[in-house]
This record gives structure tokens, C-alpha cells and sequence, in this order.
């Protein structure tokens, strides 16, 4: 096991999904620790900094990355392993923007009112107490929210050299923005070029499902990965696994349709894991699955379907039990660190 780094410099940022050459090359079961940089590329400093005019088009959402898994191959499937998201800076920022939210006119939604206008907040972070504090804008009004950070943004390079803006999810993965995607958690990736070609960023302190202002608690972070490769393994869309549950996601629009590809894919998956056929896998999942959105404000919407593992009771083991060991290797790197 190496242990390497790759930093948020200019020159490790990318804005979109494909047609980049690998920042840092990786092998199979390799600790990367990566810094991210906040959707806002760090530009917003203070609540005056507006992200319209601060930011610039189409430079927002940076990625770190992308990073060549050696013998990751057209066919396989990469696992990423978040042993340790951390927030570098003692604030962080959240915003609504004039055209982009799920309760604004954007330009997919068109009304003939005014949309709503752009605010910022800042939000002060205590790492050591596990809170982010939000002080509301227009009143005295304030009140702590627990940390939990997690990633918005975390893909592959698509496939047929697509490129594809780091702030639009799809079956590469990219902007799911789900706060399910947490330490400790593993995810799955179909690989579509050699190397796969990973890249993440906009970390979140936290983001509640929806995401519904359009923007979580945008911050840099430093987090700390482990990546895997599955050798002639296939998966169709972006899985989750934590401890407790099985996730597959589905990112498109409209919504629905997000949820149906998310609820297709965990009724294959778990048909697959336990031999059942397609409609009694299809009721464990419509009578034990959850269903937590992602993003409702994306250029496409995610949805995620969640199935408890303890339902499939204790002999089910997804990608010969990958998620086991990663997580094990995660906690024996933080405590030998």
C-alpha cells in the first residue's frame, strides 16, 4: 500500500469529466489523499462576494484530478473508499443564485417572474465540536447544524471520450450531489477508458436531500481515499455501499425518471446477490428500500435507492465483500497514521 497525495493547485483542476490527462497515477489498494476546492473554486470569501460576480462561467464545480488506476480496464469496476473527509477552513459558504435551485425560474423552467435574488452565507465551522453555524441574513436568528461532511461531486471519465461538465451527473457519476456520500462509505464505478480516470471535489460540510437552494455548505476539504479495482466486474450505474445499506443511483431528467433507474438498478443488484427473480427482488426492494433524493437542481436530477443490508440477511455480500475490506484498510491507515 502507497500512500500519495495530489493538491488543489491550478494545475490539478479540472471543470468536466473526460479529456484530461491523469494528474497522479494510483494502483490497486493505494491511500490517495486528495484536496478539493468548493464549487466556487475558493472565489467567495465573504457574504458580499456574490458567485455571479465573483465566478466565472463555466469555472465553477473544480474537480482534483483525474487520477490513472493502473489495470483499470473498459469492463471493470472501480471501488473508492472515503476513509476521511475533512473541512480545511474554519468557514464555508452557501448561496442561492439567480436561475439555478429547485424553487427558482431557471432556463429548463421558464416563468415571466423575477427569480430569486442572489444571497450568501457564511457559515462558521467548529471541527472540534462537529458544528456548522448559520446566522441568518435578515433577522438575529442562529442556530448550530451538525457537521457531516460529505462530496458532491466524484465520477469517472464517461465513455466514447465523452466530455461531460463536472457539474452534471450521469451514469459517469459526477455532480450526484448526495449527502449519502459520507466517510465510510464505498463507491462503485463502471470503468470506461483505461485507468478510469477518477476526479472529486465539491465537498459539502453538509447538504440536506434536494439540496433545494442549490448550493450544500460548499467547502474545501481535504479527504483521504482508498481505491480498488474489480476485475471484469460491470456496473451499469454509480453504487454506493456503506455499513448498513446497499445504494444505486440514477441521474437524468425528470425526476421520476431518476427515481426509476435508481429502482431498476437495486432491483437488479439485489436479484444478483441473492438469486431471486426479477419480481421477488422487486418486492424486497418496494417493501424494505428507501428512496432519499440527491439533487432536484442539477443540469440532471439524482435519486438514490437504499435497500438495509440486514434484510438480506448476513451470507449477502456485494463485490465479494469489497466494502469490508476497504473500510478495514481505511481504519488501520487513520489509526497508524
Amino acid at each position: 500500500m502507497a500512500v500519495l497525495a495530489l493538491d488543489a493547485s491550478a494545475d490539478n483542476l479540472t471543470y468536466s469529466f473526460g479529456g484530461h490527462e491523469p494528474r497522479l497515477h494510483a494502483s490497486p489498494g493505494d491511500v490517495i489523499v486528495v484536496d478539493t476546492e468548493d464549487c466556487f473554486g475558493g472565489a467567495v470569501r465573504t457574504v458580499d462576494d456574490l458567485p455571479s460576480q465573483v465566478c466565472a462561467f463555466p469555472y465553477l464545480n473544480p474537480v482534483t484530478g483525474p487520477i490513472f488506476v493502473a489495470g483499470a480496464e473498459v469492463g471493470d469496476t472501480l471501488a473508492v473508499h472515503f476513509a476521511e473527509i475533512a473541512p480545511v477552513r474554519d468557514y464555508c459558504f452557501s448561496s442561492t443564485f439567480p436561475h439555478f435551485g429547485a424553487l427558482t425560474t431557471t432556463h429548463q423552467t421558464a416563468m415571466l417572474h423575477d427569480a430569486l435574488p442572489e444571497l450568501v452565507w457564511r457559515y462558521d465551522i467548529d471541527v472540534a465540536r462537529g458544528v456548522a453555524v448559520f446566522h441568518a441574513r435578515q433577522g438575529d436568528f442562529a442556530l448550530e447544524l451538525p457537521l457531516d461532511p460529505m462530496h458532491g461531486t466524484v465520477g469517472v471519465a464517461p465513455a466514447a471520450d465523452e466530455v461531460i461538465m463536472s457539474i452534471t451527473p450521469g451514469a459517469h457519476g459526477g455532480n450526484m450531489d448526495t449527502p449519502e456520500l459520507r466517510a465510510g462509505t464505498t463507491v462503485y464505478f463502471g470503468v470506461n477508458v483505461p485507468g478510469a480516470l477518477l476526479a472529486l471535489g465539491d465537498g459539502h460540510c453538509r447538504q440536506g436531500e434536494g439540496e433545494t437552494c442549490g448550493t450544500g455548505l460548499e467547502a474545501a476539504m481535504r479527504t483521504t481515499i482508498i481505491v480498488d479495482v474489480l476485475k471484469g466486474v460491470e456496473t451499469p450505474w454509480p453504487r454506493l455501499e456503506s455499513d448498513e445499506f446497499l445504494m444505486s443511483t440514477g441521474s437524468v431528467r425528470p425526476l421520476e425518471d431518476a427515481f426509476r433507474i435508481s429502482q431498476h438498478d437495486l432491483v437488479g443488484w439485489t436479484g444478483t446477490l441473492t438469486g431471486l427473480s426479477q419480481l421477488d427482488a422487486m418486492q424486497v426492494v418496494s417493501q424494505a428500500g428507501l428512496a432519499p433524493v440527491g439533487n432536484v437542481v442539477d443540469t440532471n436530477y439524482t435519486m438514490v435507492a437504499k435497500l438495509p443490508k440486514a434484510v438480506l440477511g448476513p451470507g449477502v455480500s456485494a463485490y465479494g465483500g469489497m466494502h469490508a475490506r476497504m473500510r478495514a484498510a481505511a481504519a488501520h491507515y487513520l489509526a497508524a497514521r
